[in-house]
């Protein structure tokens, strides 16, 4: 019986989750092939559309892992829909990848799914600075890039001189943004839970360092593990179903009234989360995947 052949879409194999699934994919008796997104070619034939790389012709996968960095989104995004059409089980589609790195079309779906989200309002150049943060509940308030990552392009506004400032640079940039309601209680930290299929496999609290609002890891917050309570479960889980990723992060505020997704990641990195948890991440992916395929 032939090896599964798993594909891992990154550009690099050297990085912590690339090389852990590298590993996984090994330990699960697969044969691990990683591919550097923006060296494969699209090759559109009907009937017998195929993907090169390097050159050669890529065959027989098994299923695919994107790990497609927000720097490459649009060519990482289109090597995943071909896949898809060439009839290859790829984890997560291009369509919710594309979902999930739309902050605002992503939080637009939850919302309307009734999953609570911090309020959220975007608009152009020439909108009312004062209108629009009276429309998330007055100062401060938070204001992001559309497409940011890793807490890149996430300022906080104290004073409507901010505000009007922090946009209208942004905007000057032809930069996309949105204003977001500050979560007081939240206190500069959130949870970040990671979810495989149907399972929340592992989470942690992240707290920002002193003196900085956003939690991020890579912004030298804190991870800690914690057992999650079953509302921010489920909450994790249908955020997920809903923008149709079958692996992502989902970030949440702790609110008063219980979890408020910020958003999904459908590249997550997860080095800090196995260091704090000691929980096999990468296994869970690569399991998930397999399965994944043979359904």
């Amino acid at each position: 019986m032939s090896r599964a052949r798993l594909a891992i879409l990154s550009r690099k194999r050297s990085l912590y989750s690339t090389s852990r699934l590298v590993e996984a994919a090994t330990a699960a008796g697969a044969r691990p092939i990683v591919m550097d997104t923006l060296r494969c070619t699209m090759v559109v034939v009907p009937g017998a559309s195929k993907l090169l790389y390097r050159g050669a012709e890529v065959q027989n996968l098994t299923a695919v892992l994107p790990r497609i960095g927000a720097s490459i989104t649009s060519y990482g995004i289109a090597v995943v829909n071909h896949l898809e059409t060439m009839g290859v089980p790829v984890l997560n589609t291009s369509r919710a990848i594309s979902r999930s790195r739309d902050k605002l079309r992503c939080l637009q779906l939850l919302a309307q799914a009734q999953v609570d989200v911090p309020r959220t309002v975007m608009a152009t150049r020439g909108a009312a600075t004062a209108r629009l943060v009276e429309e998330v509940g007055g100062l401060p308030c938070i204001i992001k890039l559309l497409r940011g990552t890793q807490g890149v392009g996430v300022m906080i506004a104290n004073t409507q001189a901010e505000a009007q400032t922090i946009l209208q640079t942004f905007w000057g940039l032809g930069q996309d943004v949105c204003l977001q309601e500050f979560v007081a209680e939240s206190k500069g930290k959130d949870v970040r839970a990671l979810v495989v299929g149907d399972q929340v496999v592992g989470a942690m609290r992240r707290r920002a360092r002193k003196g900085e609002f956003r939690s991020n890891i890579h912004r030298g917050g804190e991870g800690k593990p914690i057992r999650l309570e079953r509302a921010y479960v489920e909450t994790a889980v249908t955020a997920a179903r809903l923008i149709g990723l079958e692996i992502c992060g989902v970030d949440m505020l702790e609110g008063s009234d219980g979890p408020r997704v910020m958003e999904l990641n459908s590249s997550p990195g997860f080095e800090g989360l196995e260091q704090a948890t000691r929980a096999d991440i990468a296994g869970a992916m690569v399991r998930h995947a397999l399965d994944f395929a043979k359904r």
